[in-house]
C-alpha cells in the first residue's frame, strides 16, 4: 500500500484542457460495414451499444468508415450492397480484411440505420490511384446522405477521407518504393479537387475533408508527417481549404508477426504517455494553422490486437488513461478501430463462429457482445458529462507511479475526479494506493470492478454490467457515499470515479 496526499484544485488549473463530450469515436473497417449497420434491418445490438454512449454524453458517437479496406473498394452499379474477397485466415489474423470489395449504392444507404444525429466520415479509394473509382464512390456517398431517409434521421456526412495511410503505400504495393510526401501532396490535391467539386454539386454545400490519415508521425525515409504536408502547402489549394481536421493513426505496438505482448507493457503509465507525446510536433503544427487534430484510427496492437492483452479488462484501463491523457496534449477526438472479430474491439456486433484469438472453430457460436474495453467509453462519457463545458486536468499522483488521476471541471467548479490504477492484478493479495484528499463535505464513489487484469468478462461499473444479450445496462447501481476527508483507496486494476456534492 502507498499513501499520497493529493490536492485537487477546486478551480481549473492552468493545465486543464477542454474535453469533447464525444471524445470517443469509432473507426469501422469498411469491408464488413453491412454487418455493423445491419443489411435487412438495423443491427440493434450495435445501435444499443452506441445509444448507451449517446445517453451518457448527450451526443451521438462519431463514426469513421474506411481504413485498410478503404483502398480496396470499388463501386459497381450492378452490385446491390457488397461483394467481398477475403484471404485465408491465420492464427495471427483470424479475421483478416478483405482484399477486394465491390460495393453498390445500398452499401452507403445503410447509414440510415445509425442512431439519429450520427456524424459520419467516409473514406474513398486513393490507394489504387484510380480517379474514376474515387469519383464513383463520392457520388454514391452523396446520393445516400442527401436521401430523404438519411436526412430525416439527421445522420450527416461530416467529411470525406481520401485514402488510408498513404505513408505505407510504398510498402503495400499501392505506389513505388520511393513514393514520398512530395509525390503525395500533388496527387492528393488532384483527387481532392475532383472529390470536393463532385460532392459540392451533389450536396448543394461544401463537403469538408478529413486530411492525411497517415500511419506515422515522424518523418520516415519518405518524409511523411502532418508537419511536412502542411509545409508543402496541402492546405493552400481550394480543395485543401476544405480540410476540416487532420487525422493520424497510431497503435501502441504490433502483433502483425505474432510476437508476444505483455498486458502490463500496454498498461504501463509511462508507456501510454510516450506513445502519445510522440505526436507533439505534428499536433503543434496542426494547431498552428487553426485545425483540430484527431487520432482517426487507433487501438492497442496493430493487426487487430494481441490475444490475452487487447481483449482483456486491462485494455479497458489502458484505453481510459490513453483517452484522457490525449486531451492533455491537444488531441480533440480518438477513434478506436473496430472490425468483425478483431481482438481489440470494444464491441463484437455479430455472432462469431471461430476464435478471435487463433481462428479455431468455436464449440458453439458466440453471440454479439461487448468486450471489456467498452467500459472505457462508458466511463469517459460519464466523467466528462453532458454540460458541454467540461475541462480536464491531470493530477500529480506522486509516488503512486502506476496510478493516473484526472479532475473534471464544469465551468469553474470541480465536479468529479477519476483514478486509474494501472498495476496489472494477476491474483493473490490485491494491492492498493490510498489517497488523502483535501476538502470537506461528501462524495459519491463509483468503482470499475475487475476480477483479474486478463479477465475477458465479469467486469462491472458501479455494480452494473453491459455484458448482456442486447448491450443494455443491467443490474442495480452500487455506489458509496462517504466523507471527502476519509480519502479513497484505489486497488490494482481498478478505476474509481469520485463525484463531489
Amino acid at each position: 500500500m502507498s499513501t499520497t496526499n493529493l490536492n485537487i484544485p477546486s478551480r481549473p488549473p492552468s493545465n486543464a484542457a477542454s474535453a469533447s463530450r464525444d471524445l470517443v469515436g469509432f473507426s469501422i473497417e469498411q469491408d464488413q460495414w453491412p454487418d455493423w449497420a445491419g443489411s435487412s434491418s438495423p443491427n440493434t445490438f450495435w445501435i444499443n451499444a452506441l445509444n448507451n454512449l449517446k445517453t451518457l454524453s448527450g451526443l451521438p458517437t462519431r463514426i469513421r468508415i474506411g481504413a485498410n479496406s478503404e483502398d480496396h473498394t470499388d463501386f459497381s452499379p450492378a452490385v446491390k450492397i457488397v461483394q467481398t474477397i477475403f484471404p485465408a485466415i491465420s492464427t495471427t489474423v483470424p479475421y483478416p480484411e478483405a482484399t477486394n470489395i465491390t460495393v453498390g449504392q445500398g452499401f452507403y444507404d445503410l447509414a440510415a440505420n445509425l442512431p439519429s444525429g450520427t456524424p459520419v466520415i467516409w473514406g474513398v479509394n486513393f490507394g489504387e490511384n484510380n480517379l474514376t473509382a474515387a469519383y464513383l464512390e463520392t457520388v454514391a456517398i452523396c446520393n445516400a446522405f442527401k436521401s430523404s431517409t438519411i436526412k430525416s434521421k439527421g445522420v450527416a456526412l461530416e467529411a470525406i477521407e481520401i485514402g488510408n495511410e498513404a505513408d505505407l503505400y510504398s510498402n503495400n504495393g499501392h505506389r513505388s518504393s520511393n513514393y514520398s510526401i512530395n509525390d503525395y501532396v500533388p496527387q492528393w490535391t488532384t483527387f481532392a479537387k475532383n472529390v470536393t467539386t463532385t460532392a459540392s454539386k451533389l450536396m448543394g454545400r461544401k463537403v469538408p475533408l478529413q486530411g492525411l490519415a497517415f500511419a506515422f508521425s515522424t518523418r520516415n525515409a519518405n518524409g511523411f508527417s502532418a508537419e511536412a504536408a502542411i509545409d508543402l502547402g496541402i492546405l493552400g489549394s481550394s480543395a485543401g481549404k476544405q480540410i476540416k481536421q487532420i487525422s493520424q493513426h497510431h497503435y501502441s505496438g504490433s502483433f502483425c508477426t505474432g510476437s508476444a505482448a505483455l498486458l502490463q507493457d500496454l498498461m504501463t503509465k509511462s508507456a501510454i504517455r510516450s506513445n502519445l507525446t510522440f505526436f507533439n510536433s505534428d499536433i503543434a503544427a496542426v494547431q498552428a494553422v487553426g485545425l483540430p487534430y484527431v487520432l482517426g484510427e487507433t487501438n492497442s496492437y496493430s493487426c487487430h490486437g494481441a490475444p490475452g492483452v487487447s481483449d482483456t479488462a486491462g485494455a479497458a484501463l489502458w484505453a481510459l488513461d490513453y483517452l484522457l491523457y490525449a486531451t492533455q496534449i491537444g488531441i480533440e477526438r480518438v477513434y478506436f478501430h473496430e472490425g468483425i472479430g478483431y481482438k481489440y474491439n470494444f464491441i463484437q456486433p455479430v455472432t462469431l463462429t471461430r476464435s478471435i484469438r487463433d481462428g479455431t472453430p468455436l464449440a458453439s457460436p458466440l453471440p454479439p457482445h461487448i468486450q471489456p474495453a467498452y467500459y472505457a467509453a462508458v466511463i469517459v462519457a460519464e466523467a466528462i458529462g453532458t454540460s458541454g463545458r467540461t475541462s480536464v486536468a491531470e493530477l500529480n499522483t506522486g509516488n503512486a507511479t502506476q496510478v493516473s488521476a484526472y479532475a473534471f471541471y464544469e465551468g469553474s467548479a470541480l465536479r468529479r475526479a477519476l483514478f486509474i490504477n494501472l498495476h496489472a492484478y494477476a491474483g493473490g493479495t490485491r494491492g492498493f494506493a490510498h489517497f488523502s484528499l483535501n476538502g470537506t463535505g461528501q462524495m459519491t464513489v463509483k468503482r470499475l470492478s475487475v476480477p483479474l487484469a486478463n479477465a475477458t468478462a465479469g467486469v462491472t461499473w458501479g455494480g452494473q454490467t453491459y455484458e448482456t444479450s442486447d448491450a443494455k445496462v443491467s443490474g442495480a447501481l452500487k455506489v458509496q457515499h462517504v466523507p471527502v476527508s476519509g480519502g479513497v483507496d484505489v486497488h490494482d486494476t481498478e478505476v474509481v470515479l469520485l463525484s463531489f456534492n
